[in-house]
C-alpha cells in the first residue's frame, strides 16, 4: 500500500489547508537560468498528468508555480482541469523570466502586480487565486513599504480574486514584516542555512503560516558523501517546526516524490 499524506495544515484564519509537502513546478516551465545541480528535459504533458495524477495519490493537494517559472502556470492551468482534483495553487507575482536572457526582470509597482494577477487568473482557468506571494528580489522592506505591495494583494484579497497573501523572503526583516501584514511567509531552511529561524518562531506566536523553500538546497544537499540520509535529515529537521505548513520540493521523477513523500511521513510521526 502506497504511503499517504493525510495531514493537513491550516493557513491562518484563511479557510485553506495544505499538505505538508508540496509539489514544486519550475521544472514544468523552464530548464534555463536554474539552480538544479543536473540538467533535465521539461517533462511532456502525459510525464506532467502522471507525475501530477500520483502526487494527489500520495496525499500533495498543494502545487507551487509561478509567471517566473517560464509556461509552467499556462501548463498547470490546461493539465490540472484533465484530472479533476481540488488542488490549492500557489503562485507569485513581482518576478518574470526572460527566456531570451535567461534572466529575471522585477516589477513590484501595483500596475504590474494587478495585471500580474489577472494574468495569473487566466493563464491557471480560475477565478479566484488561492495563494499569491510576493517573488522577491531580496529588497523585502523596500517591496513592502515603498511599494506597498503586500496591500496591493490583501486589497485583491478583499476584493474576493485572492484567498491568501504572503510573500516569498529573502531576509528576516522581511519576513517578519511579511508575517504583520499577510498570511504566509515562505522562507529559506535548511541543514546549511538557518538564518531565518526567528520568522518560523515569529509565525508559531502570530498564528500565521510558513512555506519553505530550498529545503534540500536546490537538490544539492542531496549529494552527501557520509553513511547520513541527507534528505530524511532536511525533513526531520524541517518539521520540528510545528508553525511549518509546508515544504515544497520540486520533482519530475516518480521515484523521487514518492521517496519524498515516505520521508516527510517519517519525519512527522
Amino acid at each position: 500500500m502506497s504511503p499517504f499524506l493525510s495531514q493537513r495544515h491550516n493557513i491562518a484564519e484563511t479557510g485553506l489547508s495544505v499538505s505538508p509537502l508540496g509539489l514544486g513546478t519550475v521544472k514544468f516551465g523552464r530548464n534555463t537560468g536554474v539552480k538544479y545541480p543536473a540538467v533535465f528535459k521539461i517533462p511532456d504533458d502525459q510525464q506532467a498528468l502522471t507525475l501530477l495524477e500520483q502526487a494527489w495519490e500520495l496525499g500533495l493537494n498543494l502545487i507551487d508555480t509561478a509567471p517566473a517559472y517560464g509556461n509552467s502556470e499556462q501548463r498547470l492551468g490546461e493539465l490540472l482541469p484533465k484530472l479533476n482534483h481540488d488542488w490549492v495553487i500557489a503562485t507569485k507575482v513581482g518576478e518574470t523570466f526572460n527566456p531570451y536572457t535567461a534572466a529575471s526582470d522585477y516589477n513590484f509597482t501595483p500596475e504590474f502586480i494587478k495585471q500580474s494577477v489577472e494574468a495569473s487568473l487566466k493563464n491557471l482557468k480560475r477565478d479566484v487565486l488561492d495563494i499569491v506571494l510576493i517573488h522577491s528580489d531580496g529588497q523585502d522592506e523596500t517591496i513592502i513599504e515603498q511599494y506597498g505591495a503586500l496591500d496591493v494583494l490583501n486589497d485583491l484579497k478583499q476584493k474576493g480574486l485572492i484567498r491568501a497573501t504572503g510573500m516569498s523572503t529573502k531576509t528576516v526583516k522581511g519576513g517578519l514584516l511579511t508575517l504583520q501584514q499577510a498570511d504566509i511567509a515562505m522562507v529559506m531552511h535548511n541543514l546549511a542555512y538557518q538564518d531565518e529561524q526567528a520568522v518560523i518562531e515569529q509565525a508559531a506566536v502570530s498564528h500565521k503560516a510558513i512555506f519553505i523553500k530550498k529545503a534540500l538546497g536546490s537538490g544539492h544537499l542531496v549529494d552527501s558523501t557520509n553513511d547520513m540520509d541527507p534528505v530524511q535529515a532536511s525533513f526531520d529537521f524541517i518539521y520540528q517546526n510545528r508553525a511549518i505548513a509546508s515544504v515544497i520540493v520540486g520533482t519530475i521523477t516518480p521515484a523521487h516524490l514518492r521517496n519524498n513523500v515516505q520521508k516527510v511521513i517519517q519525519a512527522l510521526t
